[in-house]
């Protein structure tokens, strides 16, 4: 494969992200606020809190931190594994009638997101080649859609609060993000999955 065949690939890999594990899930989450669906909005809060690790992954590759390339992979998996995980949920959701539209959005939405999840964890794994720190043309390529991110965040950061968002300190708030984010998981794994299973309760 060639390197235009490639980065044409990883941008696609990123337009999905957008799509699938970005932009419909606000959507649904807007749209179950808004008709109250309690099991809908148990289940996106779930998701958006998993789903952080892939900002966090973005805020690592803004200033080329290897690291962001293993939780690049690591996201998706996660992610697909959180709409599917809860016995609960996933019966409230079978509970509802197939001809509901939110329901319906909803269940073709987490195919839709595991079809994505299957295509990312196989981009990002040879991704994984950059983890001793390459800048060949291949590690440069999934560095662009969060460096260009980044250019956008630092001039509305700048508009609003007068600051400089470098790269640097976004990799910094990554690193402080993701060191959370696994505090979070390991007290899940922990306590909360022994005690309760696969119940999110009011998790």
């Amino acid at each position: 494969m060639n390197e235009l065949s490639y980065r044409a690939l990883v941008w696609l890999t990123y337009r999905l992200a957008a799509t699938f594990a970005v932009g419909l899930p606000l959507v649904l989450l807007v749209w179950s606020a808004w008709r109250r669906d309690a099991m809908v909005l148990r289940l996106l809060g779930l998701y958006w809190k998993v789903a952080s690790l892939m900002g966090i992954s973005v805020l690592l590759l803004v200033d080329a931190r290897p690291l962001g390339y293993l939780t690049a992979v690591v996201a998706p998996v996660l992610m697909v594994v959180s709409v599917w995980f809860w016995v609960d949920l996933n019966e409230e959701l079978a509970d509802q009638p197939a001809w509901k539209a939110l329901p319906l959005t909803v269940r073709l939405w987490r195919w839709a997101l595991s079809g994505f999840g299957v295509i990312s964890v196989a981009m990002t794994t040879t991704g994984l080649s950059c983890l001793q720190g390459g800048q060949t043309a291949s590690c440069l390529a999934w560095l662009e859609a969060p460096q260009g991110l980044h250019g956008l965040a630092a001039t509305v950061f700048d508009f609003i609060f007068g600051g400089q968002w470098t790269e640097a300190f976004a990799a910094f708030v990554g690193y402080v993000a993701l060191v959370a984010y696994l505090a979070g998981l390991l007290q899940w794994l922990l306590i909360r999955l022994p005690r309760y299973g696969r119940v999110a309760g009011d998790f």
